[in-house]
């Protein structure tokens, strides 16, 4: 394994996000879809395009669809946070200050209050935005014209987004977990790119763990790679894999300690469940968004948990997985 420049290294952790639409792999008819959207627009010579609202659980790539869409469009990008946005005045200043063309991603709108969603309407229907002057009788209406901009709004909560708000968008996007061919696609590319070399059975391995998400894919194998790095290890092969993975914490389902924590809460406190979010928030630890963002999307896809009615309920491959002696009641 090759060592690397501080400088080196930091480059080559910018490039582990695709920059071209060959580099992003899966998502397909996603993919697709925005190249249709974007395409026409430059067909027809329009500077901005439909704006689009991508949704969908955290690492599926909505950030990096965002900047390859600017990039497409061979605009600039202004990143901003739904949580960062407090009053109208703030998103009346950013608006005012795009330029014709700018794309404008707003990660995490769901968190974005009422009060700055209505100023948002206006200039993504008309380009133009109201802004009052004054207070009292002597208040006045002033229109202010904006330029053509693409707004592009990320969410791992689309049912939190506002119907006014959400019904604004010309096109709205699901991303999916990957397929795990196209995570171990994803885990050669980056290991090209970082230097590392992997057998076929170490990529299975890592792709195996990754929960089906990119991010967590090339979480995993730096934390490999400096695993490696340290025993004076030049690749990375099936049997190292697996000391590696296991040093990290990291079971063949892909779970770590928190993941565990919520499974053991709910069958341990709570008998198998069924379990309510802030109840199992309050008995595991753990935020309200990070269960709802970060663990249950998972362990829904992967059969651990399932959401009734109740609450959440525990299931037999659970049990299984967990090794765990206790019956359902």
């Amino acid at each position: 394994m090759k060592n690397l420049s501080r400088a080196d290294n930091n480059e080559l952790h910018s490039t582990l996000r695709p920059r071209s639409w060959q580099d992003f792999i899966g998502q397909k008819k996603i993919k697709e879809n925005i190249q249709i959207i974007v395409g026409a627009a430059k067909k027809r010579q329009d500077p901005s395009c439909e704006h689009i609202l991508l949704c969908g659980s955290s690492g599926l790539g909505k950030t990096t669809l965002a900047h390859l869409i600017s990039k497409e469009m061979s605009s600039e990008i202004k990143v901003i946070s739904g949580a960062t946005i407090e009053r109208p005045g703030d998103i009346a200043a950013i608006l005012t200050n795009l330029s014709e063309g700018e794309v404008l991603f707003i990660d995490e709108i769901h968190r974005l209050n009422r009060s700055c969603e209505e100023y948002i309407y206006p200039a993504m229907e008309d380009f133009k935005l109201d802004i009052i002057i004054g207070k009292g009788p002597m208040a006045k209406s002033v229109e202010l014209k904006i330029p053509p901009f693409t707004l592009i709004g990320a969410t791992t909560r689309l049912a939190f987004l506002s119907s006014p708000l959400r019904n604004r968008f010309g096109a709205i996007f699901r991303l999916d977990f990957y397929l795990e061919e196209e995570i171990e696609e994803i885990i050669r590319r980056s290991a090209q790119i970082l230097k590392i070399n992997l057998d076929e059975r170490a990529v299975k391995a890592i792709s195996g763990r990754s929960r089906l998400t990119p991010r967590v894919a090339n979480r995993i194998l730096k934390r490999v790679r400096d695993f490696a790095l340290m025993k004076n290890k030049e690749k990375i092969d099936g049997s190292f894999i697996e000391e590696a993975l296991e040093f990290l914490g990291i079971d063949n389902f892909g779970l770590e300690s928190g993941d565990k924590k919520i499974l053991e809460t709910i069958i341990n406190k709570f008998r198998g469940g069924p379990v309510g979010i802030r109840a199992l928030s309050s008995a595991s630890g753990e935020e309200e968004s990070a269960i709802l963002d970060i663990y249950e999307p998972y362990l829904m896809q992967i059969g651990l948990i399932e959401r009734t009615p109740r609450g959440r309920v525990a299931t037999e491959r659970t049990y299984r997985h967990l090794k765990n002696p206790s019956l359902f009641k």
